[in-house]
């Protein structure tokens, strides 16, 4: 028996267009009594028009891959990379030249409309704040009773990340490190993981919900845990071999509907 469905966004749930398909969307509603948790490395405001085609905004959100775990607008957990971190991780990315995006709840702040950032709003559809680095890292500063960063993304040339990724790597901090692409790096807090996340959003929201009675979709890295720890994980054709090897089921490509596939067949 499936009680709540949980789902990875970006390479998983979204089709070749980044949205949703309609035989996606057609599968959902199928399952319109079962909860649906969107629990993705992106921003809330990134999230809420998915959970609006889906019939799901009243859902709870994980957002920043844990950082952030949201029931509407209460918090239920929150977790933020310290400023000093932050300036050490900007002066690599300068250093480096590379692209830094620096994400806190729903704000969004970006040294300029470059590619990456044109391509993170195409894929998103959330528009960023444009300032200067010293701008965006004076602003942190004043504000730490807000806490830090929920995430830094590093983008850019992946020669120069390389070496960059090593050197934020070499920090003596808490953080956790993540190329999703050769081109990306995505920087959060070291304690998170959208497992820790889910279970936490289910004990405070769904307490009737069983972890084996949760299925779960995802395609990378930090899927892994997730996938393992429910007790119906669900790998889409597309994911890394370190997902599927910890997975109850494979499914199609993302672009071939592979979430709704499984549903279609099992819900």
């Amino acid at each position: 028996m499936i009680q709540l469905l949980a789902s990875d966004i970006d390479g998983t749930l979204l089709d070749s267009d980044r949205f949703l398909s309609a035989r996606t969307l057609q599968a959902f509603d199928k399952a319109n009594q079962l909860p649906v948790i969107l629990i993705s490395a992106r921003m809330p405001q990134a999230m809420y028009y998915l959970q609006d085609a889906l019939k799901r905004r009243e859902m709870p959100i994980v957002c920043y891959n844990g950082a952030l775990v949201l029931d509407q607008q209460k918090q239920l957990y929150s977790t933020t990379i310290p400023y000093i971190d932050i300036e050490n991780i900007a002066r690599i990315a300068i250093e480096h030249d590379l692209h830094c995006s620096l994400y806190r709840n729903d704000e969004w702040f970006v040294p300029q409309m470059d590619y990456w950032a044109d391509r993170e709003v195409n894929n998103t559809r959330v528009t960023p704040q444009v300032q200067n680095i010293e701008t965006t890292l004076a602003y942190f500063k004043e504000t730490q009773e807000l806490g830090g960063a929920h995430k830094i993304m590093l983008m850019g040339d992946s020669n120069a990340m390389d070496s960059a990724f090593a050197k934020a790597g070499n920090l003596p901090s808490q953080l956790h490190l993540y190329r999703s692409k050769d081109t990306y790096t995505e920087i959060s807090p070291l304690e998170i993981s959208k497992k820790s996340a889910l279970e936490l959003l289910i004990k405070e929201c769904f307490p009737e919900v069983k972890v084996e009675n949760v299925a779960a979709f995802g395609d990378n890295y930090n899927d892994v845990e997730m996938i393992a720890g429910v007790g119906h994980g669900v790998a889409v054709d597309n994911a890394r071999d370190e997902v599927k090897a910890v997975a109850n089921y494979h499914t199609d490509h993302h672009k071939k509907d592979g979430v709704a596939q499984w549903i279609e067949e099992f819900i």
